[in-house]
């Protein structure tokens, strides 16, 4: 893959250098997540992000289509390969499918996305989890190059509703079957969670299951702790949570930003000292504010548009 560069210098100089050079290695390649809402505030993504950079656009129940795929010709244009949401809980039926794939690749050239099942109790039609939609064939059909699923580092309370995690797991080993059958690049998108240990044991874990699909992993970017608290327990982030609630019992450090830099820096070493560590990107969800979150990850390194890493044919 050739190597992308910069279109334009970010605005903001970096105030620092990077916090080590594990971390700007583990940066290399990162992705961010943006909403139409949020998107439209950003004048030009190009004094933000490097060229190269995979965006994701979040797709929340109530947007209309239009904007979502309004966003990502916005997106591409300024020179981001764009991955949209596909929430299977909010699509109606197969044919409703088969049309946002289509807009998105005839106004957007789209070729990536991510599925989920989408944060919505009762589905609005034929489809409750992205397996199924997956078995459509229709991302196949349209020629997607990569598509991702998603990663429950602290299980997940909707799919197991007792606390184990038999359920996910038996996705995943599903999901597994499928990639190595599919022509797609696919890789596991994680929800945001603040503590490395867990995490490394369950990407480990995964790995010793024969589920070798590559890990993104998801950060909260830099934000008020009182935003992350709010945004965790909305997004039901597992026990993680309690590096957040023990920290706001700290009253001298409740209105400073949080920042994912313990996080990281621990995924980092680990990635450096265990190079076939199956985590392979960084996804940042930019709790914060997009520009908050842009600028900390370029002055602690992070770039995008790299060459992919040999684990990771991104």
């Amino acid at each position: 893959m050739a190597l992308l560069q910069f279109k334009k210098k970010p605005d903001t100089p970096p105030a620092h250098g990077p916090l080590s050079p594990e971390v700007e290695a583990f940066l290399q390649g990162y992705s961010i997540e943006v909403m139409p809402r949020t998107a439209a505030k950003i004048e030009d993504f190009r004094a933000l992000l490097p060229e190269g950079t995979r965006v994701y656009i979040a797709h929340i129940e109530g947007t209309p289509i239009e904007e979502m795929v309004a966003t990502a010709k916005r997106l591409a244009a300024e020179g981001y390969p764009v991955m949209p949401h596909f929430p299977a809980r909010i699509i109606k039926d197969e044919a409703t499918l088969a049309d946002w794939i289509a807009r998105y690749q005839g106004e957007a050239g789209v070729d990536q996305a991510l599925l989920l099942a989408g944060g919505v109790a009762e589905p609005h039609g034929a489809f409750h989890s992205s397996m199924q939609l997956l078995e459509t064939g229709l991302f196949g059909k349209a020629g997607f190059k990569r598509l991702h699923v998603a990663g429950h580092p602290e299980g997940n309370r909707d799919i197991d509703p007792d606390g184990s995690d038999a359920n996910v797991m038996d996705a995943l080993r599903w999901k597994q079957k499928f990639a190595e059958s599919s022509d797609a690049q696919m890789a596991l998108a994680t929800q945001f969670c603040f503590e490395a240990a867990p995490v490394i044991a369950w990407a480990d874990r995964l790995k010793a299951e024969g589920i070798d699909l590559p890990i993104h992993i998801g950060v909260a970017g830099p934000a008020k702790l009182q935003t992350l608290i709010k945004f965790a327990v909305a997004c039901g982030v597992g026990p993680s949570l309690k590096v957040l609630q023990k920290r706001a019992k700290d009253v001298t450090k409740l209105l400073l930003p949080f920042e994912p830099t313990e996080f990281l820096s621990e995924l980092a070493a680990h990635k450096a000292a265990h190079p076939d560590f199956n985590i392979e990107r960084v996804h940042f969800f930019p709790l914060g504010g997009i520009k908050t979150n842009a600028t900390w990850a370029i002055e602690n390194g992070g770039t995008a548009g790299t060459p992919a890493r040999p684990a990771d044919p991104a």
